[in-house]
């Protein structure tokens, strides 16, 4: 059995865009949502929606901002419980036509590459401190050693 080690992996995390099963809508607020989330290379976005009023359409950052749903990037509606897939590290926009997005639905995100926290190195003995260390036992042991003498025959 082979088995891989990825020293910079991460599972994928699926995010519910605009934080619920149902959230692709004009009531959420999908800037501040956006804002309290994370992105990397790998994740997927979950879109909920009713199909019959509403689309997800991947844009570029002039339509998204202008509300602009003629020549899209990509149609990733289906069926109303739609995923995407984070593919490359880049800033996404995806909106919602038919005039939905005048309505507020519309999302930016930037997609990161993950990196792992960075390992702990090693603690490496520092020989100075060592012998330091060393000195000041032996001085304990002499004085206990003298006082232990002195004490003996007084």
């Amino acid at each position: 059995m082979m088995s891989i080690f990825c020293a910079e992996c991460r599972d994928p995390v699926l995010h519910r865009v605009g934080g619920g099963r149902y959230t692709w809508a004009p009531n959420i607020n999908f800037k501040e949502w956006s804002s309290h989330e994370q992105f990397f290379v790998g994740d997927w976005l979950y879109f909920g929606f009713d199909k019959r009023l509403y689309n997800v359409l991947e844009v570029n950052k002039t339509s998204h901002d202008n509300c602009i749903d003629k020549d899209f990037i990509k149609n990733i509606t289906r069926g109303g419980r739609d995923v995407f897939n984070l593919t490359e590290a880049k800033p996404y926009y995806f909106l919602s036509g038919r005039g939905y997005c005048f309505k507020g639905m519309k999302v930016a995100m930037l997609v990161l590459e993950y990196h792992s926290p960075p390992a702990v190195p090693p603690e490496v003995p520092n020989p100075a401190s060592d012998i330091c260390s060393k000195m000041i036992q032996l001085v304990l042991l002499g004085t206990a050693l003298v006082c232990t003498l002195l004490f003996k025959y007084i």
